[in-house]
């Protein structure tokens, strides 16, 4: 058990804990990902942070908060001085939870009185201006999200949005303050704090304000936030990014593929992308498999006779109109669940084929994936995008494993991604 943990991380999806891992590494801290709460065999060698990854996001309330909290015991029990809860940058949620559910707990548990929200990603166009989320030039209401088939994000005011959430009285840090530096942040903390508000949500439309919010909250023991407000924290603990960062990751000798469940936008221009590029592909339609005209078998066997020097696409994306249909026909949970278990089963019958090197689109695919394979813990490696690295396994399988958000990548990230690995030289397993 090391004595040397600084943070301790909860992220409420898979690819939302890569992303916060890659930031958090890329700043100068020497991190571990592990997949639910770490095992106490697990070693965790000298990490400065750990994050680990729940497939809590869109749970019911009650059931995120338990296993939040589970994992908060566990990451105090092995010595970390502080908590962060990382949730999405579009804030994925609903009336019922469960950010604010989450958040309060982790007070709660830790007996502090008030943490802050900032889902800001600048880097991925996601800004907070006066409370309300941005995504690109459009309020979170009026892009995309506000279909998405889980947690359709109608309202882009993140206080009301909050409020509903949770019976703890929210406030807001607007961007003026922000702008003024770290000092006047706190002392809105302490403004805030007399007014009896405990969470507040913090504006912040550049990395240089995120930086400014992570130095003003570096001493409170729960912050919650996307991956963005991280990037100041290590600095204010000392920290300082490596000048010899790797741009591209040893990875194990092996054929590639691409396991495409996202239904997002941008993963459905990645999908098209492939295509045009010529990528092996091959489209999974959930009432196939709902009928039992499709098994994970046939998709593996398809894979196994492309040719070995491409990589291939398994997809389920869609546009919305077949989203809802397919809903229509099996309900709405169904409808994604029964997609995740066959691309988690292909996944693990892939790697026994000699995949090795896998993209994966989608934060419950990435769950369903990492979870069918048995990883436990991953080491992060350089970064492909903004918000997503390739990583690779620390015990089990050997395997190198990019594991994106559905909403993350430019059209072409389906295919460049594997241009960021090389054969290992040499045995990449040894230490963090």
């Amino acid at each position: 058990m090391t004595s040397a943990l600084r943070l301790g991380c909860i992220a409420d999806d898979l690819t939302g804990a890569t992303d916060l891992a890659l930031m958090l590494a890329r700043e100068g801290m020497r991190v571990v990902q592990t997949t639910g709460c770490p095992a106490p065999d697990l070693d965790l060698g000298d990490a400065d942070a750990v994050v680990v990854a729940l497939k809590s996001r869109t749970i019911p309330a009650a059931e995120a908060v338990a296993q939040s909290l589970a994992a908060a015991a566990a990451l105090k029990e092995r010595g970390a001085a502080h908590l962060f809860f990382k949730y999405c940058s579009t804030f994925d949620s609903t009336d019922a939870g469960n950010i604010g559910p989450v958040a309060e707990a982790l007070l709660d548990v830790t007996g502090s009185d008030l943490t802050i929200a900032c889902p800001a990603f600048p880097a991925n166009r996601r800004t907070v201006y006066r409370g309300h989320l941005f995504v690109g030039d459009l309020l979170l209401s009026d892009s995309s999200m506000k279909d998405h088939p889980l947690t359709p994000m109608r309202d882009a005011n993140l206080v009301r949005v909050l409020q509903r959430q949770t019976r703890l009285r929210v406030g807001l840090v607007p961007y003026e303050i922000v702008a003024a530096g770290a000092e006047a942040i706190r002392a809105a903390f302490a403004r805030a704090r007399a007014a009896g508000e405990r969470i507040v949500v913090v504006d912040a439309v550049s990395d240089a304000q995120l930086r400014t919010i992570g130095a003003a909250v570096h001493d409170l023991a729960v912050v919650t936030g996307g991956s963005g407000v991280a990037m100041g924290l290590p600095a204010a603990w000392g920290f300082a990014p490596s000048a010899d960062a790797a741009e591209r990751m040893p990875a194990p000798a092996g054929r590639q593929a691409v396991l495409a469940g996202s239904c997002s936008a941008a993963t459905r221009g990645q999908v098209a992308a492939a295509l045009a590029a010529g990528l092996p592909a091959f489209r999974v339609d959930p009432l196939d498999l709902a009928a039992g005209r499709l098994a994970a078998s046939a998709v593996v066997d398809w894979a196994v006779r492309q040719p070995a020097d491409r990589a291939v696409m398994i997809y389920s994306s869609a546009d919305p109109d077949d989203v809802a249909r397919a809903q229509a026909a099996l309900g709405r949970e169904r409808a994604g669940s029964i997609v995740e278990e066959l691309l988690g089963v292909v996944a693990r019958d892939l790697a026994a084929r000699g995949f090795t090197r896998l993209v994966v689109a989608g934060g419950e695919t990435s769950g369903a994936v990492v979870a069918a394979l048995g990883v436990r813990a991953l080491r992060i490696g350089p970064e492909i995008a903004p918000g997503v690295p390739w990583t690779r396994t620390l015990d089990g399988t050997d395997l190198a494993l990019a594991l994106k958000s559905g909403n993350f990548g430019a059209e072409d990230f389906f295919t460049a991604a594997f241009e960021r690995l090389q054969p290992a030289a040499v045995p990449a397993r040894s230490g963090h």
